[in-house]
C-alpha cells in the first residue's frame, strides 16, 4: 500500500483487451438517467476538497481556467471557489446544469470520442474524480489533456475502491488499490509529455471510510 507520497515508476503497457468494460448496454443509455448522488462518503469528500484547497489557483486569479472532466452535478472544489473560467465536461446534462461551480459545460461520451473540444493551451488545471476507471481509451484521452493543458498546467486524478463495476474496465476490477495508482500513472507515462506522475494517499481514515488517491502530474515546459 502507499505510505504518504510515492514517485511514479512506469508498468508494461496493459493490451486493448484490458480496456473494455464488461456491461452491455452503451454509456449513453447508463448514464441518460441523472443521478444526483455522490459516489464517496463525506470523509472522503473532504480530504478531496481539502486536497484541492492546497494545490489549486487562488480563486478569482485574472486568466485561469479550469475543466473537470467526467464532470456531474457536484465537482467537489473548495466552497465558494471561483475562477472565470470552469468547464465542465460530462455524460448528463441535468447533472451539469445543476453542478454550481461551473461556468460552462459540454456533454460528451469519451469512451466514444476522445477528442477534447478546447484550444491548445487553454487550461491551468484539469480534475478527475472516481472516473478515470472508466475511460476506454485513456491514452488517447490523456493526449489530449496534455494538449489542452497550458506548460506546467497540473492534471488531477482522484480515485478510490468503489465504481460501477459493469462499467469500469477489467484491467481496474482485477486489480487493487497499489495496482490503480500504477495504471493511472501509466497513462501520464505513455501519453506523452508530462512531467514524472506523482501518488498520494490522502485516505482520511484508513480502513473506516472510503480510500482516496491521488496521480497527479504536470505538462512539462516547453521552455
Amino acid at each position: 500500500m502507499l505510505n504518504g507520497q510515492k514517485n511514479f515508476r512506469s508498468r508494461k503497457r496493459t493490451s486493448s483487451d484490458l480496456m473494455i468494460h464488461f456491461g452491455r448496454s452503451p454509456d449513453s443509455l447508463f448514464y441518460e438517467t441523472p443521478r444526483f448522488v455522490t459516489h464517496i462518503d463525506d470523509p472522503a469528500i473532504a480530504a478531496l476538497t481539502k486536497y484541492y484547497s492546497k494545490v489549486f489557483p487562488p480563486s478569482n486569479t485574472p486568466g485561469v481556467s479550469l475543466l473537470d472532466l467526467c464532470s456531474s452535478w457536484v465537482s467537489h472544489f473548495p466552497a465558494g471557489y471561483k475562477q472565470d473560467r470552469i468547464v465542465g465536461l460530462g455524460m448528463n446534462e441535468e447533472e451539469l446544469k445543476r453542478n454550481p461551480v461551473l461556468t460552462e459545460y459540454v456533454v460528451q461520451d469519451l469512451n466514444v470520442n476522445p477528442k477534447l473540444p478546447f484550444e491548445d493551451d487553454s487550461f491551468d488545471v484539469i480534475t478527475n474524480v472516481v472516473s478515470v476507471d472508466y475511460l476506454t481509451k485513456p491514452i488517447d484521452v490523456f493526449k489530449e489533456m496534455y494538449r489542452i493543458l497550458k506548460p506546467r498546467g497540473l492534471a488531477i486524478m482522484s480515485f478510490s475502491n468503489r465504481c460501477f463495476w459493469t462499467k469500469a474496465i477489467s484491467i481496474w476490477t482485477q486489480t487493487g488499490d497499489a495496482d490503480h495508482v500504477l495504471i493511472v500513472g501509466s497513462y501520464f507515462h505513455y501519453a506523452g509529455g508530462f512531467e514524472p506522475p506523482q501518488a498520494v494517499d490522502i485516505s482520511p481514515n484508513p480502513g473506516r471510510s472510503d480510500p482516496m488517491y491521488i496521480v497527479y502530474s504536470r505538462k512539462a515546459s516547453t521552455a
